[in-house]
């Protein structure tokens, strides 16, 4: 297949829409790394989101590319890849990830991407142009990743509750409000290092179909990840204050060593899925952790309403998103 012929005006465009969308995935995102943090009192909400945005730029240096692969490569077919399907897939994640900021829901930006994908592609080509096997392990993830968050969350507050059983609880909140610090940044590490990536994939999709880079290139340009990097970096700076209420209050209340468990179980959770190049929701980790510590005090210590709430965003995520990027791209097949 030659490479389709895309005047740079609309290269450009794309990939201000693609930062954009990824400033608002760390703008969407910041509550996943910081509520414990803040909710805590560990952290002020400004040392919170800076602390964060440090350590999403940082993870530039510490993980491979395998999940921009993932979306560059695996989940929708390269050849039917042009300016309307990218545009479509971002409009279609910006506004899914917009509606559910306002209400204060935290959903998934990583699967909103997908569902953009999924939902252009459709629109475009049907059910063909679909890489199932990378579409289906995103989709067994949302499942996995927050099981696996509540199980390491859980156990490792099983785990200091053993070893901590005699340690007055002020001794035991002093201490793990130290600890906590490194919880959060491995936390913030973990986000940064599987959330940017989806960016790149969607950049590098993008330039492979202009004919920009190789569809053999094992890594894309550098300046892509970094512009991705520094935007999710800068949306987590700013903060969705919105989120951070639902993620670090209403779900359940913590104390610095809930907080410590549920930033190292979710952590934990993150550097498993990016070293195997799978584009997970930093969301469902961290909700799923925060909900196996909860739940380790008492079942009634989780506020379950606002948990189901949570799960139905989960639930409506691709096929809403997917819906808004297939009535994006057909707009966009007229208009640019």
């Amino acid at each position: 297949m030659h490479p389709i012929q895309l005047a740079l005006w609309a290269i450009i465009l794309l990939v201000a829409i693609a930062l954009l969308f990824d400033f608002m995935n760390g703008f969407h995102d910041a509550a996943n790394a910081i509520a414990t943090v803040v909710s805590t009192g560990v952290l002020k909400p400004q040392q919170a989101v800076a602390f964060a945005a440090f350590f999403n730029v940082v993870a530039y240096f510490v993980f491979h590319l395998g999940v921009a692969a993932t979306i560059g490569k695996g989940t929708i077919d390269p050849a039917i890849v042009d300016q309307y399907v990218v545009f479509g897939a971002l409009i279609g994640a910006i506004g899914w990830n917009f509606i559910t900021w306002y209400y204060g829901i935290p959903s998934s930006s990583s699967h909103a991407l997908i569902g953009g994908l999924v939902g252009s592609a459709l629109a475009k080509s049907g059910w063909g142009a679909l890489n199932l096997d990378g579409v289906m392990k995103t989709v067994a993830f949302i499942v996995i990743s927050p099981v696996l968050g509540f199980v390491l969350g859980s156990c490792f507050m099983l785990g200091i509750a053993w070893l901590y059983f005699r340690v007055p609880q002020s001794k035991v909140d002093r201490q793990f409000r130290s600890l906590q610090l490194i919880s959060a940044g491995l936390y913030s590490l973990g986000h940064g290092g599987n959330d940017s990536q989806k960016t790149i994939g969607i950049i590098w999709m993008l330039l492979i179909a202009a004919g920009y880079a190789s569809h053999n290139a094992v890594a894309p340009p550098l300046w892509v990840a970094a512009g991705c990097y520094a935007s999710m970096g800068l949306g987590t700076l700013f903060g969705g204050w919105r989120i951070v209420r639902t993620m670090g209050q209403k779900i359940t209340k913590l104390k610095p060593v809930g907080g410590f468990c549920a930033e190292l179980g979710g952590a934990l959770t993150l550097f498993v899925a990016s070293g195997l190049g799978i584009p997970v929701s930093t969301t469902h980790t961290i909700t799923g952790a925060i909900v196996g510590v909860g739940a380790t005090q008492k079942l009634s210590a989780v506020r379950w309403g606002v948990a189901g709430n949570i799960i139905w965003a989960w639930v409506l995520t691709i096929p809403a998103s997917a819906a808004m990027a297939a009535m994006a791209w057909w707009i966009g097949t007229r208009l640019l």
